[in-house]
């Protein structure tokens, strides 16, 4: 079977001791679907590659929280205690709720999710199988070597996905470089919507804030009334600083208090534009209101021709790059 990386990521309520949940055995037949492995065991769900009835591989997420409920080794349905059914209960029915908007997005920069059903006492999603690898994995074998064209031509690309998303009503809330998807041809593909589906039900009680230190916004700690669009692009600020720096910036609740964050034009300047190191500033502005409003005007930024020293190109950098940064104009208006 293909070895590609999971096309989600994931997250955990942090509501009791986590406690290990067993997945589903390979050969399990899961409605239509046959289970090949598990890929990824996190707090949130369990993450499968699987087989459709054609023998086309497919991405499974399981929605299955270690810290509300619990499957033993030889069993299919989870047992959850009486105190977190109701919790267990509100959670499966955003994770539904959230296969369900995404299932209604049809973008080729958005994953594309093909199927979600309930069984076992709990929810599915099924998503296409992509090849490729994570913004992450990329950042983390090219330190300190990602060219500016590139950056420009991922993230301007990723944005008309998110620009589809914000059309939609809906935000993401949880961007950062493992949420960043790039297929083997370079097309970047925007994943894992989990903290988005709580922005679903504003009229229920919330669990617990879903987010990333280092990539969310300040609003995201408090103030969660005041999100937005320019929340989500708070989070590709720090994504984009994350590919310069190797790091995510300073935690925005830090720096509410302190702000100890080296700026981009200050740490980079004469090896990247001043143009591109200042839109990645403006970004990670602490006002809400400083930032760009929407993600068309962030675009419009990326978008902007200038001569720029970039670092020395990795090989797989300029092979990825390839047609992306001579398209680059018309991507902005790409939807």
């Amino acid at each position: 079977m293909p070895k590609s990386r999971p096309l989600v990521a994931d997250h955990t309520y942090p509501l009791m001791p986590a406690q290990a949940n067993c997945p589903l055995p390979p050969g399990f037949q899961l409605e239509q679907y046959r289970i090949e492995q598990q890929l990824s065991l996190g707090g949130f769900s369990i993450v499968y590659l699987a087989t459709a009835p054609d023998e086309t591989p497919v991405v499974i997420k399981e929605y299955l929280p270690n810290s509300l409920a619990l499957r033993k080794e030889g069993e299919t349905e989870p047992k959850v205690p009486d105190e977190h059914q109701a919790a267990f209960r509100y959670g499966m029915k955003c994770f539904f709720e959230e296969g369900r908007a995404l299932a209604s997005l049809n973008h080729p920069n958005l994953v594309r999710v093909l199927n979600f059903f309930r069984a076992n006492g709990t929810v599915y999603m099924v998503m296409a199988f992509e090849r490729g690898r994570t913004l992450q994995d990329f950042i983390n074998k090219n330190k300190g070597e990602i060219r500016e064209k590139f950056i420009r031509a991922i993230f301007t690309r990723m944005l008309n996905g998110l620009r589809e998303v914000h059309a939609n009503k809906l935000l993401h809330l949880d961007i950062k470089p493992s949420n960043i998807y790039l297929r083997n041809d370079g097309n970047p593909v925007l994943l894992d919507f989990g903290a988005a589906r709580q922005t679903l039900f504003n009229d229920a009680p919330m669990l617990k804030p879903m987010y990333t230190p280092g990539y969310c916004a300040p609003e995201q700690f408090r103030d969660r009334e005041h999100l937005g669009p320019w929340s989500d692009i708070y989070s590709v600020g720090a994504s984009m600083y994350a590919c310069l720096a190797a790091a995510p910036p300073q935690r925005s609740d830090e720096r509410v208090k302190k702000d100890q964050l080296e700026t981009a034009v200050k740490r980079w300047r004469g090896h990247y534009s001043e143009q591109l190191l200042e839109t990645i500033d403006w970004c990670l502005k602490l006002d809400p209101l400083a930032r760009p409003q929407s993600v068309y005007q962030l675009q419009k930024a990326l978008a902007r021709r200038v001569r720029a020293r970039a670092a020395k190109p990795s090989p797989l950098g300029q092979k990825w790059l390839g047609s992306l940064s001579e398209k680059l104009r018309a991507l902005v208006s790409r939807s």
